[in-house]
């Protein structure tokens, strides 16, 4: 992905937003298509990854590289100083980005410590894209989206596959960047087709947890000294609340990660149901084509609403758009076990040799049998008996 925001005289910022354009070269109904449709997603295992196209596609070719062109599908967005969307494009591009930066580099760069090449970008490129990034995050906690501040754990592995440590990385400011702005893109692409009468793969969060969770969540949270009802814990603004205040505690990740678990998860369906989680009224996935088949299908959708040449969706592909997107949904949840499965035997792999040793750790629930504890540097999760 590109990004690039330019302030405007009265306000507010004209942003850019750059996607792969897969779907002209990842035709519907080809070989390549029905296998990427089939996979549904690329899954990420430790050390690999099962791709959902062609690494000729994947790596090369809708590969966003520095100084090369590449064609692109490109979200153009205006927003106002509070953050509000008040038009947008949608078009094909050809675009030469001007380097291909890491979240680090970039940080780094904003926090006053540029290289050779972020000193030529902070004036025109960087700094505009942490204010328009700063308008943004205003408009989203001003919104009842949840900001769950969950741990990510990273294996670093050595070239034999083989796990050498495992961290747990701070998220950092440029990310929050890429993701306020990857947010809006996938808003505007389901407003686009809906103003212009399309189809559209959604993904919808349509429902708050159920009144029963809620009810076992307000248990939980008594015993950290947080009152609430589960009538209360009902509303986003509520469940809003509640991680506000826990975010710098200690145990402010375990808590966010007890309320992710009460959450419906998020599926793609034709039906505009919303999204609960980041309380939005429209919401799709079109900014990762490469990896995600939705994505994909969005694309399709675009170019053929806008009429940006070849590569868009047909009417046999709109007329199985349903099958589709529960084919996606279930492809997902797939790979969603198969990475967690093979997350916890690369972990349980690192671990094994620590037998016998004191760790440090953090009792994240309790049952009748015992205690579960979840370790702090590795992130890895046993059972203590009693």
């Amino acid at each position: 992905d590109a990004v690039y925001a330019k302030p405007l005289e009265v306000g507010g910022f004209h942003l850019v937003v750059a996607i792969a354009d897969v779907s002209y070269y990842g035709r519907q109904g080809s070989e390549i298509d029905k296998e990427a449709l089939a996979r549904g997603n690329s899954t990420y295992i430790p050390g690999s990854v099962v791709p959902m196209l062609l690494e000729e596609l994947s790596n090369e070719l809708c590969s966003l590289k520095g100084g090369e062109e590449r064609a692109t599908m490109d979200f153009h967005m205006w927003i106002d100083k509070n953050g509000n969307l008040k038009n947008y494009d949608v078009k094909r591009g050809l675009i030469r980005s001007k380097a291909r930066l890491t979240y680090e580099q970039v940080q780094a760069a904003k926090d006053g410590n540029p290289d050779a090449v972020t000193a030529e970008l902070m004036n025109d490129v960087i700094n505009p894209l942490y204010a328009a990034y700063e308008v943004l995050k205003g408009a989203r906690e001003r919104r009842a989206a949840l900001d769950l501040d969950t741990p990510e754990y990273k294996l670093n592995l050595n070239d034999q596959g083989e796990v050498l440590d495992i961290s747990s990385p701070e998220r950092i400011d440029s990310q929050r960047l890429i993701e306020e702005f990857m947010v809006l893109s996938n808003v505007v692409a389901a407003t686009a087709l809906e103003d212009k009468g399309f189809p559209c793969v959604y993904r919808v969060h349509d429902e708050p947890p159920s009144p029963a969770k809620c009810k076992d969540l307000a248990a939980y949270l008594s015993t950290k000294g947080i009152e609430a009802t589960g009538e209360e814990l009902l509303d986003g603004e509520m469940l809003k609340k509640v991680l506000t205040q826990v975010k710098d505690r200690p145990d402010g990740k375990i808590i966010s990660e007890q309320i992710l678990r009460i959450l419906s998860r998020a599926t793609y369906d034709t039906e505009n149901l919303g999204h609960f989680g980041l309380d939005l009224s429209r919401y799709a996935h079109a900014t990762s084509p490469i990896r995600r088949y939705p994505d994909l299908l969005v694309h399709r959708l675009l170019v053929a609403a806008y009429k940006l040449g070849e590569g868009g969706a047909d009417e046999r592909t709109i007329a199985k758009l349903r099958e589709m997107a529960e084919h996606a949904t279930a492809t997902e949840r797939t790979s969603d076990l198969v990475e967690r499965a093979a997350k916890a035997r690369a972990t349980a792999k690192y671990l094994a040799p620590f037998e016998g040793q004191e760790l440090e750790g953090r009792i994240t629930s309790v049952n009748e049998r015992g205690l579960f504890v979840q370790l702090s540097k590795s992130g890895g999760t046993g059972f203590l008996p009693v």
